[in-house]
């Protein structure tokens, strides 16, 4: 029974050593930082084209803050977020599927009124993105 446990055991620390630790995925495609920059790029554009909305700066730079924290507490590196917040390339891809989505929501150039609409629509729900806004 000793020999037992003591292959058990060497097999155990063979097994740990070989196994790799769980990479995390790339940061641009963390579920949690996504959604979080979705909201604050949603936000700026629709304060950028209504004059009715407001951006509320200290709430959107706490909420920077807290997206920073999380990306640290989850093992990402300050580099590797310095790297996503210069990533032009991946800031182009989530503000075209952000105006893609404010178009379908009837904000686009030619309808600027959607964009207060949109704003309005997302204080009252209380979003993400609509914390980072209020009505004039």
């Amino acid at each position: 029974m000793n020999e037992f446990v003591k292959k058990l055991g060497i097999l155990a620390v063979a097994v740990s050593i070989s196994t790799p630790v769980a990479a995390l995925e790339p940061l641009h495609q963390n579920r949690t930082v996504v959604s979080g920059f979705y909201a604050m790029g949603l936000a700026d554009i629709v304060r950028r084209n209504c004059d009715e909305i407001a951006p509320r700066y200290l709430r959107a730079y706490n909420y920077l803050k807290a997206l920073e924290k999380y990306a640290l507490d989850a093992g990402y590196t300050p580099a590797q977020i310095e790297e996503l917040t210069d990533n032009r390339e991946e800031k182009q891809k989530l503000k075209g599927r952000i105006e893609a989505d404010l178009a379908k929501r009837g904000a686009t150039a030619e309808t600027p009124q959607g964009y207060c609409t949109v704003g309005r629509e997302e204080i009252a729900k209380n979003s993400a993105a609509g914390r980072l806004l209020r009505a004039k």
